[in-house]
């Protein structure tokens, strides 16, 4: 259950960062990527697993590859 949670942290660590360079709040995310903010903001503390749905989701509304999410994971 640890190794789980770390890869949920890990992930959420990586949308942040990704979503911060873009100058995007969490609501405008989610507005982009058509996902709850408040889902948003359970991702990045690695409270929620995310979907493959979402992941492609959020890339998309980032405007990166999906690998750059999950590349250190």
């Amino acid at each position: 259950m640890a190794a789980k949670q770390k890869h949920h942290k890990v992930l959420g660590e990586t949308i942040r960062s990704y979503r911060k360079s873009a100058n995007l709040s969490q609501e405008k995310l989610a507005e982009k990527s058509d996902l709850h903010h408040n889902y948003i903001g359970e991702l990045e503390r690695g409270e929620k697993a995310a979907t493959i749905d979402s992941i492609l989701k959020i890339s998309k509304a980032l405007g990166i590859k999906v690998r750059d999410l999950v590349n250190d994971l």
